[in-house]
């Protein structure tokens, strides 16, 4: 099983589109330091994507430093240091330019795109306190 979900989209290769799932589960530690990755054959297979693009992924990872091998183990998650809040945002750069085009399409302002966002982030913000109150109970 993937621990990391991909939305398959047009005009952007699948290496690419998996390199990017994967970094932003090891960045937003959806993926700890020393969890299993992954291997080439069961990203290809859960993804059905060619070996080739999974074994391109997987490399693609390690050149980054977010994966290591260990031998007898397999591929892990490797330790990175503690992200800035500027790199953790640059990882939604691609989908808030979506969001800018496509607002741009319907004739959407700025104003009303930023009240739209911050709506649904306090919308979010309480579900997220009340299951975390849930739990607590």
């Amino acid at each position: 099983m993937i621990p990391f979900r991909v939305q398959f989209r047009p005009g952007v290769s699948l290496s690419d589109q998996v390199f990017y799932a994967a970094t932003k589960a090891i960045i937003s530690g959806q993926l700890r330091p020393g969890d299993a990755f992954p291997s080439v054959r069961t990203l290809s297979k859960d993804l059905k994507i060619n070996p080739n693009t999974a074994h391109k992924v997987v490399t693609q990872l390690i050149a980054a430093g977010l994966l290591e091998t260990r031998p007898g183990i397999g591929t892990v998650v490797a330790v990175i240091p503690p992200s800035t809040s500027a790199e953790r945002t640059q990882l939604l750069g691609r989908e808030i330019e979506e969001l800018v085009v496509d607002a741009k399409r319907l004739g959407i302002d700025l104003l009303d795109v930023l009240e739209s966002i911050t709506d649904h982030w306090k919308r979010l913000s309480a579900q997220e306190s009340d299951r975390e109150g849930n739990r607590k109970r």
